[in-house]
């Protein structure tokens, strides 16, 4: 009997490995003093930046993921957004881009080309240039970008250069983790499903566009470690944030997927790793489990100056996928984040 190809098996950031697995890992790399490297792993960055000249510093990335969606050429776009996220979280522009392939022989080779051309589609939006990859045999599906972007040494986003007093917004609305949990065990509804490869596939690009105007001291992308995971980064040691949860956007439809615990691991190893980091204020499980869903593809989380705010809120209110103001970051307090 011939073996039935699962394509989707639950992948996206979901797949990724928790932070606490890599952190004990991590620690143990060594590091090389490089005066050059401006961005490492040492500040659990988007991507490494590295100086060329006064005027020239090279942004490089790479993030691959097994399938989320059922549709090959949406799985391309989709994986694609999500690498190149990483260039616009740090403020660079993209230039090239090398594809990263894990593919069954014995599957089906135009659904290969079909993950190909919606990769494709997408660095093309992006401006940047598909050069290239390399592919492996493999028993899944992988597919995902080495992307290259260029930026001026001065004007990197790290993602914890916020600093007290500034305004956060996040430009995705968060849940797609637990839709995309819901739709693997037909539970989630065409309508959340719709808004969730809606925004998995919209480029970053457009927010860094507007961000780029702003005085904006800090910017992460949001995908594997949840909202929550990601802010505690950009926090550091040094900082705290206050989040009105009332304020947070999320796909609408996920509030009742967790109702039901149509949850994600990855989301509980958030939690475990993150948790005590957290203040929450609210009785809401729910929407705890929101702010801890890994996100694929999600939002940027931006940090700038209050004079600023308004006018960013106002200019990022006409992008198609909506985002918002959704807290302060404020002096240090007994705990990263406070959740009210």
């Amino acid at each position: 009997m011939e073996e039935k190809q699962v394509f989707c098996k639950g992948g996206g950031c979901t797949a990724k490995l928790g932070a606490g697995v890599l952190h004990k890992v991590l620690e143990k790399i060594p590091r090389k003093a490089d005066p050059n490297l401006l961005i490492g792993f040492d500040s659990s960055d988007d991507a490494a930046v590295y100086k060329v000249t006064d005027n020239l510093a090279i942004v490089q990335t790479l993030d691959f993921f097994p399938p989320m969606v059922e549709d090959p050429y949406t799985f391309g776009e989709i994986a694609a957004a999500n690498a190149l996220s990483d260039v616009y979280a740090m403020g660079g522009e993209v230039k090239t881009a090398l594809n990263i392939v894990c593919f069954p022989e014995t599957y089906d080779m135009n659904i290969l080309g079909e993950i190909l051309l919606g990769g494709a589609k997408k660095v093309q939006e992006a401006g940047g240039v598909l050069s290239g990859g390399h592919s492996i045999a493999d028993v899944d599906v992988k597919y995902g970008l080495s992307v290259t972007g260029t930026i001026h040494p001065d004007k990197i986003y790290a993602n914890n250069g916020g600093r007290p007093g500034d305004k956060l917004f996040l430009t995705k609305p968060l849940g797609v983790g637990i839709v995309a949990t819901a739709n693997r065990v037909q539970e989630a509804s065409k309508e959340a499903m719709e808004a969730a490869i809606a925004s998995m596939t919209f480029l970053n690009k457009y927010a860094a566009e507007i961000m780029k105007k702003y005085k904006v001291h800090g910017c992460t992308d949001v995908t594997g470690f949840g909202f929550l995971g990601h802010l505690c980064e950009m926090m550091g040691e040094n900082k705290s944030t206050v989040i009105d949860v009332r304020d947070v956007p999320f796909i609408s439809q996920a509030r009742d997927y967790a109702e039901e615990f149509l949850l994600t691991a990855a989301a509980q190893r958030n939690r475990n790793f993150f948790g005590e980091d957290v203040d929450f204020q609210i009785h809401d499980f729910a929407m705890e489990e929101i702010l801890f869903d890994p996100q694929t593809s999600g939002g940027l989380l931006i940090a700038v100056a209050p004079e600023d705010a308004k006018a960013l809120a106002e200019e990022l209110k006409n992008l198609p996928i909506k985002g918002a103001m959704v807290g302060e970051i404020v002096e240090k307090r007994d705990f990263k984040i406070v959740v009210r």
